[in-house]
């Protein structure tokens, strides 16, 4: 499974604009609720504990003392009956080492939690950390500059001062292996760390298509041209809120030219050299991006294409 993918809550969009149903749910001790903590997800043990590990999930009673009244409340959906809420505790000075949490856990950055907590979990945090952060970031109404209003369970905002309503967005991304005979494409953007190599990504633009941002991103990092493109798999990207849309693309040729404000690198990687590098072998200190992403998820299906 695509980490950040398969979420097992119904989302519940019906029930989103019920005050009274969630007020109901909120103080329903059956109920959890997910502390998130400077876009933090809390998980239970010590930082030094082998995965898998268990997000720490509060009763609202709980949850309630560690936010500020104007804390961000998410519904995140109803697993059976039971309901799910997040709440963001940003305002809290130090819930690890003071207060309700001390001693039970620490908090993590979603990334390195990912790789630790089981898939179901780790597709409800993503979706948790998307909207707080969604949140913490459109508190007034880009129309008319008012304060905006929470409401509908955390799926909307509403400016007092115009009318107009606000939505969480989500930014289409394409990702993309382009290969030519027995070799892929790879980058190393700016901010990588040295020697790692993933696939090119770049925004769709509006008025664009799937394969023409696939083509387009390619040629304007590397100027490779490509042709037939095709898709594989998309998968949520909650930094801090996109929709990853793996592609594969047939290149024309393998004459680089590298946009250097887009990447530091960019390689032909060929087959047998990947396909070492994720069976875990130590190959030139190259090495590619972990499952967490969906990049390693398309040079893999690429590498066992060949196999089969």
């Amino acid at each position: 499974m695509i980490p950040f993918s398969g979420n097992p809550l119904d989302r519940a969009n019906d029930r989103r604009n019920d005050a009274a149903f969630l007020a109901a749910k909120w103080r329903d001790p059956e109920s959890l609720v997910l502390p998130m903590w400077r876009l933090q997800p809390f998980l239970l043990g010590p930082e030094s504990a082998a995965a898998p590990l268990q997000a720490g999930l509060l009763k609202p009673g709980v949850a309630d003392a560690l936010a500020a009244p104007d804390a961000a409340c998410i519904f995140l959906g109803l697993e059976g009956e039971r309901a799910w809420f997040a709440l963001d505790i940003s305002a809290a000075p130090d819930p690890a080492t003071v207060g309700p949490l001390a001693g039970l856990g620490h908090f993590r950055d979603m990334r390195s939690a990912a790789s630790l907590l089981p898939p179901g979990e780790v597709a409800i945090l993503g979706h948790a950390k998307a909207l707080i952060d969604w949140h913490q970031r459109h508190g007034f109404c880009p129309r008319c500059g008012a304060a905006t209003v929470l409401v509908a369970g955390g799926h909307r905002r509403d400016c007092p001062g115009c009318k107009a309503e606000h939505f969480p967005r989500t930014d289409p991304v394409v990702i993309m292996l382009a290969t030519e005979g027995d070799s892929c494409l790879l980058g190393r953007g700016k901010h990588f760390p040295s020697r790692m190599f993933s696939a090119l990504a770049g925004f769709v633009e509006p008025g664009e298509t799937i394969e023409e941002a696939v083509v387009r991103e390619i040629f304007e990092e590397t100027r490779v041209k490509t042709g037939a493109v095709a898709y594989f798999t998309t998968q949520p990207w909650p930094f801090p809120s996109s929709l990853m849309i793996g592609c594969f693309a047939k290149a024309k040729g393998r004459e680089i030219h590298l946009d250097d404000n887009e990447l530091a690198e960019a390689i032909w990687l060929d087959r047998a050299t990947a396909r070492a590098l994720l069976a875990g072998e130590r190959v030139r200190d190259f090495f590619l991006p972990p499952p967490i992403a969906i990049a390693h998820h398309l040079i893999r299906h690429w590498v066992e294409e060949d196999a089969s």
